[in-house]
């Protein structure tokens, strides 16, 4: 099978839409490639052409949710106010309010450990590129930049998953403001003696 032939693209797009459409409303786990093909309008077969199984499909098909997700963070300025979460950051709880219940389910003790783990190493890509381009705090020199970026990767899947399955206080705003608070500590050099 040729992935760029148009006729596979589609199919691939149809798979994505269904298995987005199903994990809307029941959890990853309950989701078998029976249905998954009946809501695509396409055989099992076909299916198991495209993906090796539904978890691969449902990382896929969050793959540019998850590219979003890392530019969005790696778009924040480490040097804007405590008090203020930067414009990038709302717009990421903003989409993840939107989709809280797919976020909850993806992120949640039944969900995609391949989603949360492409979605760790993209967030950790960008920000180690960011760091490697000399827009990183300074005082961090003794820790290496990939460590650095994993720490705040691992904190912002961290945050995401602990805030879609909680009661989601304060809305997205107050999300990415608690966030942003402990990303800038987390960012800046603690003075030594601390």
């Amino acid at each position: 099978m040729n992935p760029d032939d148009p006729r596979a693209q589609r199919t691939r797009a149809r798979l994505k839409a269904a298995v987005l459409d199903l994990a809307a409303q029941q959890e990853l786990a309950t989701i078998t490639v029976s249905a998954l093909a009946k809501r695509a309008e396409v055989n099992r077969a076909t299916v198991y052409l495209h993906y090796p199984d539904v978890d691969a499909l449902v990382t896929d098909a969050m793959e540019d949710t998850v590219a979003a997700v890392a530019r969005a963070a790696a778009l924040c300025p480490l040097d804007a106010p405590r008090d203020r979460a930067p414009e990038p950051l709302g717009e990421l709880f903003g989409h993840v309010t939107a989709n809280a219940t797919l976020y909850a389910r993806m992120l949640g003790p039944q969900g995609s450990a391949r989603f949360a783990a492409r979605m760790r190493e993209r967030l950790t890509g960008e920000l180690a590129g960011r760091f490697a381009d000399g827009r990183r705090p300074a005082g961090w020199d003794d820790v290496p930049v990939d460590v650095h970026a994993a720490y705040l990767a691992g904190a912002l899947v961290g945050v995401i998953a602990h805030w879609v399955a909680e009661d989601r206080r304060g809305g997205a705003e107050g999300a990415a403001l608690a966030f942003w608070r402990l990303f800038r500590t987390g960012s800046q050099a603690v003075p030594e003696g601390h």
